[in-house]
C-alpha cells in the first residue's frame, strides 16, 4: 500500500491533466481522476491505475465526494466562461477539506481588465486562492500552448500552408507535457514551491515562419506562413466544429499575439528548475503532434488530401458572427473599457520581472507545516 498522499487532478481527461495523471502514477502516488464522463478516456487512465471519479465541477456536493480523502490536488479549471465560479468554489471545497496544497492552473495573460471573462475568472481565482486561511497555493500560468499551431495540421501536410491570425508575434510555445510535468513536481514536493508561480515556456522563442519550416522539415515539404485575419480562423474553427466559447477568447488571444504578449519575458527556464530537465523544443513536440494528431484534439486526424479539400469548402461556406454580439446574448459581464494585456500597465509592469498579474498587496504565503497545512 502506498504512503504518499492521495491527489486530485481536474479536468483529468484533458491534454494536461491526463498528462499529470499518468507522471503522478509513474511516480507511485494514488490519483483521483475527477472527469466530466466515464468514456474512453477516462477508461485509459482507469487502466493507467487512476481512481476515477465522474462529476460535475460546478457542483459542491461532487467536489466535497472527490476531495475526501485526498490530500493534494492540481486544479486545472476547463476552458469555460465558468472558470471564475469553478475556481471559487473549489477553493471553498478545498479550505473544508484541509487540503495541504493547490496547484492552480491559470494563464500568462491575465488582468482584471481583460476583455476575455476567462482571463478575468482566472486573474480573480489567483488572488482569491492566495487568502486561502489554511491551504497552500502554487500557481501554474502558462502562455499560449503549443497545439493551436497544429489546429490546421490538414492544410499545412496537404497544402502546404500554415493560416494562422498571429502576425509576426513570436512565442515559446510549452507541451501539454511540459505544463503537466511541472504542475506534479510542484505536488511532489511542495514546500519549495509554496506561493511561487511558473510560466512554463518552450526552450526557445518561434515565430509562426519559424514554426512553418519546422513543418516543413518534418512532413518533407515546403510550408509557408500566411498571416490570416481573424476572420478566416473564426470560419475554421466553425468548420472544424470548435467551441464558440473558446473562439470568442481565442480572438484576443491573437491580438496579444501580434502585439508581444507570449514573447514578453520569454523563454524562462522553470521547466528545468522545477523538473531537473530541460523543456521540450518546438519541433520534438511536432514530431510526435504530427505522429499522434489525438494529442491536439480528441479525434482530430491529417486525413487524405480529399477530406483536407473538403474541410477547405466548409471553410469557404461557413459563416462567421459577431462574437461580441453573441457574448452580450450570455449575459457576460462585459466591460465598457476592457484593455488587452499589452495594454494594461499592470501586467506590463508585473511582465517585466517575469511574474505574473496578482494584487502585491496580497497576504505572503506563511512556511508550510510539515503536518500539512499552513503552520499556526
Amino acid at each position: 500500500m502506498s504512503h504518499k498522499p492521495r491527489i486530485l487532478v481536474t479536468s483529468a481527461a484533458g491534454h494536461v491533466g491526463s498528462a499529470a495523471v499518468r507522471t503522478l502514477l509513474s511516480n507511485g502516488y494514488p490519483v483521483r481522476a475527477f472527469v466530466r464522463q466515464n468514456d474512453e478516456r477516462a477508461a485509459e487512465l482507469a487502466a493507467a491505475g487512476a481512481e476515477i471519479f465522474v462529476g460535475d465541477l460546478r457542483d459542491f456536493r461532487d467536489l466535497e465526494a472527490a476531495l475526501n480523502g485526498v490530500h493534494r490536488a492540481f486544479h486545472n479549471p476547463p476552458f469555460s466562461p465558468n472558470t471564475l465560479y469553478d475556481s471559487a468554489l473549489f477553493a471553498v471545497a478545498a479550505e473544508q477539506a484541509k487540503l495541504e496544497t493547490v496547484t492552480l492552473m491559470g494563464a500568462w495573460n491575465l488582468s482584471p481588465t481583460h476583455p476575455s471573462i476567462h482571463q478575468r475568472g482566472h486573474w480573480i481565482a489567483h488572488n482569491i486562492y492566495r487568502w486561502m486561511p489554511s491551504v497552500d497555493i502554487v500557481h501554474l500560468a502558462p502562455g499560449m500552448f503549443a497545439f493551436p499551431y497544429f489546429l490546421g495540421l490538414p492544410a499545412v501536410a496537404h497544402f502546404g500552408q500554415l493560416m494562422a491570425p498571429f502576425g509576426e508575434g513570436q512565442n515559446a510555445p510549452p507541451s501539454n507535457e511540459d505544463i503537466a510535468d511541472v504542475a506534479v513536481h510542484t505536488l511532489m514536493d511542495p514546500a519549495k514551491h509554496i506561493g511561487k508561480s511558473y510560466r512554463p515556456t518552450g526552450p526557445k522563442l518561434v515565430s509562426p515562419h519559424d514554426v512553418a519550416d519546422i513543418f516543413g522539415k518534418l512532413l518533407g515539404r515546403p510550408v509557408r506562413y500566411r498571416d490570416v485575419p481573424f476572420k478566416t480562423f473564426h470560419k475554421a474553427a466553425i468548420a472544424l466544429g470548435f467551441p464558440t466559447k473558446q473562439v470568442a477568447h481565442i480572438r484576443y488571444y491573437a491580438v496579444e499575439m501580434r502585439n508581444g504578449v507570449y514573447a514578453t519575458s520569454a523563454p524562462t527556464d522553470h521547466v528545468a528548475s522545477v523538473t531537473g530537465r530541460e523543456a521540450e523544443p518546438f519541433e520534438a513536440t511536432a514530431k510526435r503532434y504530427i505522429a499522434n494528431p489525438s494529442l491536439v484534439l480528441p479525434g482530430f486526424e491529417i486525413g487524405s488530401k480529399l477530406s483536407a479539400f473538403a474541410l477547405l469548402l466548409r471553410i469557404m461556406i461557413a459563416r462567421p458572427f459577431d462574437l461580441h454580439e453573441w457574448e452580450q446574448d450570455r449575459g457576460y459581464p462585459l466591460l465598457g473599457k476592457p484593455t488587452l494585456a499589452h495594454q494594461c500597465p499592470r501586467w506590463k509592469t508585473a511582465a517585466e520581472r517575469e511574474a505574473i498579474n496578482l494584487l502585491p498587496e496580497a497576504p505572503q504565503n506563511p512556511p508550510l507545516s510539515l503536518t500539512g497545512g499552513r503552520a499556526s
